[in-house]
């Protein structure tokens, strides 16, 4: 099976331009093409994955990836999909973000040789005369149409700045400057891009002529996917710093059974013929593919050895006297107890299980916390020292989320 057909046997492409074209150009490796990033954060998150994973099937093939960083169009915001205008950052907030991208994004793409690029549209964006802007790229497109686009329809109602007008204009001269400095011919974005991508490949149309080759492909369920990197408790990101290698495993491992044969399907690179049989799987069946999943997108971001670690620590926490070295660990030493008493939610705290004492107690008070699986339900609780007879004690904060507070020996 070639690329393009295997893409869309994952469930990778929802729409297309000139399909026999991109078809053969991504079949023949004749493929130049960029997604973009947003760098609102100094990490990715699990919502970015199926972008990255694309990237690299593709670059697999023999095409060319760029990874567009949006340090220009971060200064304006993106009202795609949201409902509120984005908080401003700073230059430099921006570069940072930009330069922790790169160095996430190395695990899935091969940025040696020139085989991908990755550029900043700030590098074009900011230098940009106003007046020669609107005379050269706004005069292109229609008012009326725009205002037809989904992007910004959603936000009409609550109110639409000037500003934010703006991005599908910059985001499609993106597109136009790729193209006439890279040779970038393929644009790949989510479902809520499509307009902004369309407009790309017009305007090149327009002021390059309609013998210019520009394409366009959205994916599959992106809006979906970037929920996907969503928790009740924040954003599932790749840095280890933010989401240990262990955490990331249990997000894995606990997506609900509906999902995760999907997630198999568009995110690992597993074997289609492998992936098929497992279609037919069901009951404890899907606890086994859900082991699956989490230990191949674990090693994917983290390593292998990280994700045996986490695998043994998941493991653990569901037999008797398992191994619970590679759970994620807080120790305390003597100066978090006062008389030989450790407040619970003081405790929460301490494990950044909860960002604060109140939203401890809330947590407590609805069952959602268990300590030595023993549910408890009064915020007052205070754990004494014999409560480590073991040297430590396990948290679990709802159904999927754990932690080893351990005592010092010191």
């Amino acid at each position: 099976m070639q690329v393009y057909e295997e893409l869309k046997a994952r469930g990778l492409i929802a729409q297309v331009t000139n399909e026999e074209e991109i078809r053969e150009m991504v079949n023949n490796g004749k493929a130049v093409f960029y997604i973009g990033f947003d760098p609102t954060a100094d990490s990715l998150h699990v919502g970015h994955f199926m972008a990255l994973c694309l990237m690299k099937r593709l670059q697999m093939a023999g095409n060319k990836p760029i990874a567009l960083i949006g340090g220009g169009t971060a200064m304006v915001g993106d009202p795609s999909g949201r409902t509120d205008m984005r908080q401003m950052m700073t230059p430099e907030t921006i570069q940072h973000n930009c330069d922790c991208f790169k160095k996430q994004m190395s695990r899935f793409i091969d940025f040696s040789d020139g085989k991908a690029l990755m550029v900043n549209n700030a590098d074009w964006l900011l230098n940009l005369n106003y007046v020669e802007f609107l005379r050269e790229v706004g005069a292109c497109f229609s008012v009326n149409n725009m205002l037809r686009a989904e992007c910004y329809k959603q936000r009409m109602e609550k109110g639409l700045s000037f500003l934010e007008f703006n991005y599908m204009i910059m985001k499609s001269y993106d597109f136009y400057e790729l193209y006439r400095k890279y040779g970038c011919n393929m644009q790949f974005g989510g479902d809520d891009q499509w307009s902004n991508m369309l407009g790309g490949t017009e305007l090149i149309r327009r002021k390059l002529g309609k013998d210019a080759h520009a394409m366009t492909i959205t994916l599959l369920l992106n809006s979906e996917g970037k929920k996907m990197g969503k928790t009740s408790s924040g954003a599932v990101w790749l840095d280890p710093n933010k989401t240990s290698p262990f955490d990331f495993y249990q997000y894995w491992r606990n997506v609900d059974d509906k999902d995760v044969l999907k997630c198999i399907r568009m995110l690992t690179f597993l074997p289609l013929e492998e992936v098929d049989k497992m279609d037919q799987w069901e009951g404890s069946q899907l606890n086994k593919a859900k082991e699956i999943l989490a230990y191949e997108l674990t090693a994917l971001v983290h390593g292998e050895e990280e994700a045996k670690k986490a695998q043994e620590g998941a493991k653990a926490l569901f037999t008797t006297g398992g191994n619970t070295e590679n759970m994620p660990t807080t120790t305390l030493t003597d100066d978090d107890f006062t008389d030989g008493e450790l407040g619970l939610l003081d405790l929460m705290v301490k494990t950044k299980l909860s960002p604060s004492k109140g939203e401890a107690r809330r947590l407590v008070q609805q069952g959602g916390v268990s300590v030595n699986d023993e549910k408890i339900t009064d915020p007052t609780k205070r754990l004494q020292k014999a409560d480590f007879a073991e040297g430590f004690v396990i948290i679990k904060k709802g159904k999927k989320v754990f932690h080893k507070a351990v005592l010092s020996n010191e």
